[in-house]
C-alpha cells in the first residue's frame, strides 16, 4: 500500500536534529504547535534517545492533526471531516457555484479521482507517524515520561482509526511503520478495527492519569493534550458505537462525575478557559481556529447580494432542516447561529441565510478546536441508557443537556420517542463537529431517509452505497490487495 512509504529522511542528520531542539527549547517553547517537527523527518531511533527529543515527535503528531494547511490534515478547515460531512449529509449546503470539490461532497458525487483524498492520505500520514513514534518509544530505555507519550499517542491512533473507519468502512489496518509490511495491506474488517481501536484506548488507560500535562511532562492547566478522561470519552463513544451500551455508560459516568468538567453557557463552549472541554488542539501560534474563516469571516449580518458571501472566503450555509431543528428558545442557536440577511433585488425578496458560528473570534488564543466535550458525554449516557430500559435515567442525562440551552424538560415516555428524542439533540448539539451528525445518521440506520428528504435541494439522487466514500484511486492502482468501495469502480 504506496500511502505508507513515508520514509525517515536519513539526510537529517543527529547533530542537525539537536540543534533543532535546542532552538524550541531555548526559546522557551512549551505549545506543541510552535515549531513542529514532522516525525518522518526525525533521524529514527535517535529521535527518541530522551524525554525531550521524544516529547517534540509527539508534539509534531499534534501539530499535523491540527495544523492541515502545512500538512493536508483533515481536522480543521475546508478540508475538515466536520466541514466535508456536513455537505455530504445534511447539515451544510454549497452556495458557491465555483466550488467544484464542495459541489462534488454536497451532490453526493465523489469518485475515486475527486474528493477526497485528503482525507484518506492525510490521516494514514498521521497513522504512519504514529505507528513510527510507539515503535521508538518502546526502543527507548531512558524516558521519564514514558507512559505519558506512548499513551498520547496510542489515543492519537485510535482517533484517526476511528474516523477512518466510519468515512471508508472497512480499511487497512496498518500498525507498523514497516513499508515492507504495509505496502501490500488489503482490508481489514470493521471490527477488527474497532477491535484495534478498544485495544489502544485500554492500553492508554493505564498510562495516562487525570492531570493534564504539558510537552515537557509537566502538570497544566491546558487541556490541549489527551488525559486519561479524554481517553474515557472517546471509549465511551467507542462503545456507544459497537452498541456496547453497559460499556458506554460506564465510560461516560467517569467524566460526567469529574467535577473539573462542566457544562457552560453555549456562548462560553468553545472558548479557550471552557470547563466544558475535554480534549481540544490549539491552533498554530498567531492562528485562530480555521472555522472561523469557514463561516464567519467577519461578515455583517446584512449584505446587498449573495455574491458579496463570496467576498468573505464562505462558500457554505446551514441547510434549512438543521435550521428548523432548532426549538424556539434554543439558547444553542442564538449563540451557534448566525444569520445574515441578503436584501431584496427586483423581484427576489430579502433572504436570510443561516451560518454556524460555534467560533467566532479571529483574535489568536482565544478560542480552541474543541474535540472532545462533556455535552456529548451526556448525550452518549443518555442514549446508552435508554438501550438498557433506564429510560429516567436517560431522561436527567438529555434535560442536563437542555436545561443548558434554555430549554424544558423531554416529554418522551417511551423507547422510540427517547431515542428520537436524543437524535434531535445531538442534531443541535454537535452539528457541523468532526462528523457526528454523519456518523449518527449511518450507525442509526437513517442516513438514506436524511438524504433522501433533502436530496432535490443536493440535486441529486442518494445511492445506499455512498454511505462509506471511495477510496483514491492512486491508492487502488498501487496496491492489488486494495479494493473499491461498491458503487465507486
Amino acid at each position: 500500500m504506496k500511502l505508507f512509504n513515508y520514509k525517515i529522511a536519513t539526510g537529517i542528520k543527529w547533530t542537525t536534529f539537536v540543534c533543532l531542539l535546542t532552538l524550541i527549547f531555548s526559546t522557551g517553547c512549551r505549545k506543541y504547535l510552535d515549531i513542529p517537527l514532522p516525525v518522518d523527518k526525525v533521524a529514527g531511533a535517535s529521535a527518541f534517545v530522551n524525554d525531550n527529543s521524544t516529547s517534540t515527535v509527539v508534539n509534531g503528531n499534534f501539530s499535523n492533526l491540527v495544523n492541515g494547511v502545512l500538512t493536508g490534515s483533515p481536522v480543521m478547515g475546508e478540508n475538515s471531516v466536520g466541514y466535508r460531512t456536513g455537505l455530504y449529509a445534511d447539515e451544510l449546503q454549497s452556495i458557491s457555484a465555483s466550488d467544484i470539490l464542495g459541489k462534488a461532497y454536497f451532490g453526493d458525487a465523489l469518485t475515486s479521482l475527486i474528493g477526497n483524498g485528503t482525507q484518506w492520505s492525510g490521516f494514514y500520514k498521521q497513522i504512519y507517524n504514529c505507528n513510527l513514534t510507539i515503535e521508538g518509544i518502546n526502543s527507548a530505555k531512558n524516558l521519564k515520561f514514558k507512559n505519558q507519550w506512548l499513551g498520547e499517542t496510542l489515543f492519537t491512533r485510535a482517533f484517526i482509526y476511528f474516523n477512518l473507519v466510519n468515512l471508508y468502512g472497512d480499511v487497512p489496518l496498518a500498525l507498523t511503520s514497516d513499508f515492507n509490511k504495509t505496502q501490500t495491506l488489503a482490508r481489514a474488517p470493521k471490527s477488527d478495527v474497532y477491535q484495534q481501536i478498544v485495544a489502544d484506548l485500554k492500553q492508554a488507560q493505564g498510562l495516562l492519569t487525570n492531570d493534564y500535562s504539558d510537552g515537557l511532562g509537566a502538570v497544566t492547566d491546558s487541556r490541549g493534550r489527551p488525559n486519561l478522561q479524554a481517553v474515557n470519552a472517546l471509549l465511551a463513544r467507542v462503545y456507544l458505537y459497537n452498541n456496547d451500551y453497559v460499556n458506554a455508560a460506564k465510560e461516560s459516568t467517569k467524566v460526567i462525575v469529574d467535577s473539573r468538567y462542566q457544562l457552560v453557557a453555549p456562548s462560553k463552549a468553545f472558548l479557550a478557559a471552557s470547563s466544558e472541554a475535554i480534549w481540544y488542539l490549539v491552533p498554530p501560534t498567531g492562528s485562530w481556529v480555521a472555522e472561523f474563516s469557514l463561516y464567519n469571516g467577519n461578515m455583517p449580518a446584512s449584505l446587498a447580494s449573495p455574491a458579496l458571501i463570496l467576498t468573505y472566503g464562505i462558500k457554505s450555509a446551514m441547510m434549512p432542516n438543521l435550521v428548523n431543528a432548532f426549538e424556539p428558545g434554543d439558547t444553542r442557536f442564538t449563540n451557534w447561529v448566525r444569520p445574515t440577511t441578503v436584501a431584496a433585488t427586483g423581484t427576489t425578496p430579502a433572504t436570510v441565510y443561516y451560518f454556524p458560528n460555534k467560533y467566532k473570534s479571529n483574535t489568536p488564543g482565544t478560542e480552541n478546536v474543541v474535540v472532545l466535550r462533556l455535552a456529548e458525554q451526556y448525550l452518549i449516557r443518555a442514549e446508552a441508557l435508554v438501550q438498557q430500559g433506564d429510560l429516567n435515567g436517560a431522561k436527567a442525562d438529555i434535560n442536563t443537556v437542555r436545561t443548558r440551552a434554555g430549554l424544558g424538560g423531554v416529554t418522551a415516555t417511551t423507547k422510540d420517542a427517547m431515542l428520537a428524542a436524543i437524535a434531535k439533540e445531538r442534531e443541535t448539539e454537535l452539528f457541523t463537529e468532526f462528523g457526528h451528525r454523519f456518523f449518527d445518521l449511518k450507525r442509526t440506520g437513517t442516513l438514506d431517509a436524511a438524504i433522501t428528504a433533502v436530496s432535490a435541494l443536493k440535486g441529486s439522487t442518494w445511492n445506499p452505497q455512498r454511505a462509506v466514500w471511495p477510496i483514491p484511486l492512486t491508492d487502488i492502482t498501487n496496491d492489488p490487495s486494495l479494493t473499491q468501495n461498491p458503487g465507486y469502480n
